[in-house]
């Protein structure tokens, strides 16, 4: 087990293990806790009741985050003809086809997040290999699949985040910077947390949301109480 610094020892200190906070007060602490020199992201991990080993029981999807990530996102948009103009006018950082299903081919992945029209997916398909591990792959669930370029270009700039539960039933994403207000930070995991809650598959049994914990990039999680929906 790797040894815990100096700083996160101190860190985990003000936080009671065994205690569960309201968000508002979980916000405090990870805020109080974060000691880094640099501006640490706050991140969500919830426990989900789902076996996602069962396909009537993935959970997975985007929302835009009322006051976004405070993470710049590069996005890649996979279109032709107009549709790559369109991409091009909402302020995407690369547009083009085959060229880039080349580049990817051959190891770049100087980008975040990956947009694609319909009549790109036979050929993006071909990249499963690739972008799966990565998480990189165009999704419709997730609005990464869409004719609607613009708008998925516009969402991800403005701080849309995909959400997704893993084999072990977690879902971790972002919810903020640590500089960003208390109410900013709430605000963002009320959205988020929403979109999970709506998500619920029909085929989930018993408790859907199991436990959530934030925390910040190099701080201690703390235990947030699951909202009463």
């Amino acid at each position: 087990m790797a040894k815990k610094g100096k700083r996160y020892i101190e860190a985990s200190k003000k936080v009671d293990r065994q205690t569960t906070y309201s968000i508002e007060e979980a916000i405090k602490l990870v805020k109080e806790a974060a000691s880094a020199k640099f501006d640490e992201s706050v991140d969500i991990a919830v426990r989900l009741g789902v076996d996602t080993r069962k396909n009537d029981q993935q959970v997975r999807g985007a929302v835009v985050l009322p006051h976004g990530t405070g993470k710049s996102q590069r996005v890649l948009v996979l279109a032709k003809g107009e549709k790559a103009k369109e991409a091009e006018a909402a302020g995407a950082d690369y547009v083009g086809e085959s060229d880039y299903i080349n580049q990817i081919n051959q190891g770049w992945f100087e980008f975040d997040v990956i947009v694609a029209t319909p009549d790109m997916m036979p050929e993006v398909g071909k990249l499963g290999r690739v972008l799966g591990p990565k998480g990189l792959m165009p999704n419709p669930k997730t609005g990464t699949v869409t004719m609607d370029v613009a708008k998925a270009v516009n969402e991800i700039k403005a701080g849309k985040v995909e959400y997704r539960a893993h084999k072990d039933g977690n879902v971790h994403a972002p919810i903020g910077k640590v500089s960003f207000g208390e109410k900013e930070l709430a605000e963002n995991f009320t959205a988020l947390m929403d979109a999970i809650i709506k998500a619920k598959p029909a085929a989930s049994k018993g408790t859907y949301v199991k436990n959530i914990a934030i925390s910040s990039t190099m701080g201690p999680g703390v235990k947030v109480a699951t909202p009463a929906k």
